[in-house]
């Protein structure tokens, strides 16, 4: 198969041929329909990571942002077949321990050996080895393209996790989202703005802040020309009820937290890197006395998807819009690249792989 194959950290990636993945017991091979580029990927890539999370070590292919079409199942496997239009949560589990068994597979116990694009090699390519199929695997409606729901297997669905399950946004609340233009940002305002709260956007590019706007930002800020957390609380008159860090970086972090109400939800969806070496200093003396909740989100368990699909279905949630480019597997490094500076807008997807 052809794939898009990191040779060296940090160095363009080589489309080449590559031999094709083997079916496990328990698991499926996928014909990837589309692929999402996250800066996950980037940081992987790049060798970017926090202190003490994941890395590769070439030559490997990234990519676990996907969706696509069964082609082979596992001995095992009961519950798909060849031909089944499905997606694969990021981060999925094994089915067994302790989380999962509480029906959060989200944060398996063995999450490390299972992530592809991170643990193996993964979905920059024509075809995806996955695991543990009839814990993971989510149907796609045939109505859906592969494109629409790419995102959906990361980006999208930690902002549903993070809206709806963790910080359980409710109609009528100030939702301020930072780094509002990138895939994860504008994934959760649209979310957001679907559950009836008031979304700020908060980004530095007038661009990423008209995208914003139009999935359903009502107030959009730029950080570049105007002090965010005051602006915030003027608008809403007293702070946010919850607000989303979707970038990871330490000043985003910070001004979210700062920018909420008294007695506020913080919710953290991005990742830090290495900069900040996994740690964020943070007012905690006005958490503590404001009583701020600080939350985060880590992806979402498969049996979650039904709410946000039957959202779609219904014409309340359009992930596609998300989407702003499509591309071919080789260019896949160039975007890749650009990442580094959190170039594109949305989220960028691979739909074609016969590069």
């Amino acid at each position: 198969m052809r794939a898009a194959v990191i040779e060296e950290l940090n160095e363009p990636l080589v489309v080449r041929d590559v031999p094709d993945p083997e079916c496990p017991p328990d698991g499926a091979i996928l014909r990837v329909g589309a692929n999402g580029i996250c800066r996950t990927d980037w940081a992987l890539w790049a060798g970017n990571f926090w202190t003490g999370g994941p890395s590769v070590e070439p030559p490997f292919v990234l990519g676990h942002e996907f969706a696509g079409t069964v082609v082979e199942a596992g001995r095992d496997v009961r519950h798909w077949r060849e031909g089944d239009r499905v997606i694969f949560p990021m981060n999925p589990g094994e089915g067994s321990c302790e989380m999962c068994r509480s029906g959060n597979q989200q944060v398996c116990e063995h999450v490390d050996s299972l992530v592809p694009g991170v643990s193996y090699w993964g979905a920059f390519a024509e075809y995806v080895m996955v695991r543990f199929a009839d814990v993971n695997l989510v149907r796609v409606p045939e109505s859906v393209g592969f494109v629409d729901v790419a995102a959906l297997a990361c980006r999208y669905m930690t902002a549903f996790h993070g809206v709806v399950d963790q910080a359980k946004v409710r109609g009528g609340e100030w939702v301020a989202v930072y780094g509002a233009g990138g895939g994860t940002g504008l994934s959760t305002v649209e979310i957001a703005a679907a559950t009836g709260a008031n979304v700020i956007a908060i980004d530095i590019s007038d661009e990423k802040l008209a995208a914003a706007r139009a999935l359903g930002a009502v107030h959009t800020v730029n950080a570049a020309k105007d002090e965010p957390t005051q602006a915030v609380k003027t608008v809403t008159g007293g702070g946010a009820h919850v607000s989303v860090d979707a970038v990871g970086i330490a000043e985003a972090c910070r001004n979210s937290v700062l920018s909420l109400r008294t007695r506020g939800r913080h919710l953290q969806l991005g990742h830090t890197t290495a900069a900040e070496k996994g740690h964020v200093a943070l007012p905690v003396d006005v958490m503590m006395v404001k009583e701020l909740e600080f939350l985060s989100a880590f992806g979402m368990q498969g049996q979650r998807f039904g709410t946000m699909l039957n959202m779609i279905a219904a014409g309340r949630l359009h992930p596609g819009r998300i989407v702003t480019r499509t591309v071919g597997l080789h260019e896949a490094g160039g975007v890749l690249e650009s990442l580094e500076a959190y170039g594109p807008t949305g989220v960028v997807v691979i739909d074609e792989f016969q590069a």
